[in-house]
């Protein structure tokens, strides 16, 4: 692949509400027997050393978490070689299994590609389909059904990445944004801006290829940084739309239900993925009793239909019985430059936009926009407001757009 390019970054708003500090020293982890993956084979073990990039207990082999009186005991059953729960507004990660280990990450890197090129191309700008757009990928890629020489609408190409999955989707907006080689340097660049040091990309669309890895807690980074736009959060919880003259269904199973996985109640997406290599993998976002959590699980050594949703939603049930009763091991980092922000201190702007929001004790306004229907499907999404607040003692800016009440109700997207 070439080398990632040199290109100046834009600031990225996140959405968290403080920037978790573990200034007592951090207990010792909590030590758990090997799961049937990492005992596998040698090959299977994660590194020695990972990244302590959020805290130097994510850095640590096994599971971490500070099991106390009142916390709840992890579920059991989890074969994921990876996973980690975290608060996706303040950033706090409530428990990880090998959250930095670098693994194959299927189409879940989907979700950088969005979150790197959704701001390029509005909705209705429209494309004809060279056979050079498609040009390139892999064998049994999954896809919504593009066509050489007919014309797609931005928004019609998106909802063959979030619904689909399309390969065929992600190939021919990487051709709008000047081909697949330019699409990967971009991604790589946004990957590093985001602090998502154990992504390395090589493919747009996820497809298995040589040294392209990603790891849970930079899956969970992608997700927290896609979920502050709004197309990209009505996207990833769109059940069911129209592609053409067909009706596509979403196959993310805790988004659109299964024989054998209920729909998740308050799941608002995010991204699934399925390779050889990569076996299953998952992020989900969901919100429950007023509480935003994201759930990354990677590869379950368990192959039975649906694994990786059955542990995620497991994971999601322990993580909202555990929040505010568990100490954090860890957090989800910002972006270099709300880093770098934060450190500089407010500016007139972002001083300004305290007041007039109230301060930063100001409250979230949700806009619960959703209406029905045909078949009840659709967006399981209502939008959050999109007030601007400033964080006490932070120095930089936030913006709360998460989904808050009423998450299940839904629409047909056109």
């Amino acid at each position: 692949m070439p080398a990632p390019r040199k290109t100046a970054r834009r600031s990225l708003l996140v959405a968290s509400a403080t920037l978790l500090t573990l200034s007592a020293p951090a207990p010792a982890a909590l030590a758990a027997p090997a799961s049937p993956a990492s005992s596998a084979s040698p090959t299977a073990l994660p590194p020695a050393r990972m990244s302590q990039v959020g805290g130097a207990r994510l850095g640590l082999p096994g599971t971490q978490v500070n099991l106390a009186a009142g916390v709840p005991v992890l579920p059991k059953g989890l074969t994921a070689r990876s996973w980690i729960v975290s608060d996706a507004e303040s950033g706090a990660v409530l428990a990880a299994h090998d959250a930095h280990w670098p693994l194959p990450p299927a189409s879940t890197l989907k979700m950088l590609f969005a979150d790197t090129l959704l701001p390029r191309f509005p909705k209705t700008t429209e494309h004809k389909v060279a056979p050079s757009d498609l040009a390139g990928m892999g064998a049994g890629s999954s896809v919504v059904g593009i066509r050489e020489g007919r014309t797609y609408s931005v928004h019609d190409l998106w909802l063959g990445v979030f619904l689909r999955s399309g390969n065929d989707a992600v190939h021919v907006l990487s051709a709008m944004n000047g081909g697949v080689r330019r699409t990967v340097g971009d991604m790589q660049d946004h990957a590093e801006e985001l602090q998502a040091l154990d992504t390395h990309v090589v493919s747009p669309d996820g497809y298995d290829a040589p040294g392209q890895v990603s790891s849970a807690y930079d899956l969970t980074l992608f997700a927290r940084s896609g979920l502050q736009k709004k197309d990209f959060r009505d996207y990833c919880s769109t059940v069911t739309a129209k592609f053409g003259s067909a009706e596509i269904r979403n196959t993310n199973r805790l988004l659109s239900g299964d024989t054998d996985v209920p729909v998740y109640q308050g799941i608002a997406g995010v991204k699934n993925g399925n390779t050889t290599h990569a076996g299953a993998t998952f992020t989900g976002v969901a919100e429950r009793g007023g509480k935003v959590l994201l759930v990354t699980v990677m590869n379950p050594e368990n192959h039975t239909h649906n694994e990786v949703y059955k542990e995620t939603a497991k994971l999601f049930d322990w993580g909202f019985r555990a929040a505010g009763k568990v100490t954090p091991v860890g957090e989800l980092v910002p972006p270099k430059n709300a880093a770098t922000a934060a450190a500089a201190g407010p500016t007139p702007s972002s001083s300004g936009a305290a007041r007039e929001t109230g301060g930063a004790g100001a409250k979230t306004v949700a806009s619960a926009t959703a209406g029905r229907g045909a078949g009840g499907a659709g967006t399981a999404l209502a939008v959050a407001g999109g007030l601007l607040v400033l964080l006490a003692g932070a120095g930089w800016l936030v913006n709360r757009r998460w989904p808050l009440p009423d998450l299940m109700r839904r629409r047909t997207r056109p």
